[in-house]
């Protein structure tokens, strides 16, 4: 599967695997481009088929990066790959955050109702993004994931989370952000998901109205929409400055190491 020809935020076309792109093809302020084939992001792979485990190989991953909670990985366990896996759990300081509980709550239309109706769906999901920024459990697993991408991780690597939207959207938006893509470049790469995952869930929202929901509920916490990557980008500016505050003082990565990753990350056009 050659991904030269793939424009920037292009879907990878491997069905049981939606939502995956190459972070690569992105042109940064300096006149640098974000290097192709190097990180990819995706949803879970607990439901890769033979046939697209298949494909995905193709792309040699060497590390995953796994974005979610214990409970997470024990309900739907990662397909191995042949690649190294890193757990980072991004959430474990708030195990009842709407990201984490998002598999329970489309089982349970009552408690959909309940979390979701009247706007609390959007809410929700902008009080996760805030937890990106502010929990430690987050700030940890950001700062080895970084760290790991400067130097250990053997390359290419993928990340994800379980719908690849949220803690993996985070992730995608900081590291183009730090290595200097357009904040509207970022934002047009994370609404991607919207094209490239919903379409996959229809049977997830198709079951939860047979079981009596509201579709409709769904979609605020299914897709992604702007103002949820703003809020951890108003956020990560008002607590740190700019993504580089971010990054050294958030994070605690020092300057020998963040200089490791964009040498890693970028290459000239």
């Amino acid at each position: 599967m050659s991904e030269t020809n793939l424009v920037p935020g292009q879907n990878i076309p491997i069905k049981t695997l939606p939502n995956l792109r190459d972070l690569g093809g992105y042109a940064t302020g300096d006149g640098q481009v974000v290097r192709r084939g190097v990180l990819f992001r995706s949803v879970e792979l607990g439901r890769l088929d033979d046939q697209d485990l298949t494909r995905l190989e193709q792309l040699r991953i060497e590390t995953i990066f796994d974005l979610r909670t214990a409970a997470e990985r024990d309900a739907s366990p990662d397909r191995a790959i042949g690649a190294q896996e890193i757990v980072l759990d991004v959430l474990a300081g708030d195990d009842q955050s709407a990201a984490a509980a998002l598999p329970e709550i489309v089982r349970n239309p009552e408690k959909a109702g309940e979390l979701l109706g009247d706007g609390r769906g959007a809410e929700l999901l902008r009080d996760a993004y805030r937890q990106l920024i502010e929990l430690p459990s987050a700030k940890e697993s950001y700062s080895r994931f970084f760290t790991e991408l400067a130097g250990e991780a053997e390359l290419p690597a993928l990340f994800h989370c379980t719908t690849g939207k949220d803690r993996t959207g985070w992730a995608a938006a900081s590291t183009l952000l730090f290595l200097g893509v357009s904040e509207e470049d970022v934002y047009h790469d994370y609404l991607l998901t919207n094209e490239q995952l919903l379409p996959a869930l229809e049977p997830m929202m198709a079951e939860f109205a047979r079981a009596g929901g509201d579709p409709e509920l769904l979609r605020p916490v299914l897709g992604v929409d702007r103002a949820y990557l703003a809020t951890a980008i108003e956020l990560m500016k008002s607590d740190y400055g700019t993504i580089g505050g971010y990054m050294s003082d958030g994070l605690g990565l020092d300057d020998e190491l963040l200089d490791a990753l964009r040498s890693r990350l970028l290459s000239d056009r």
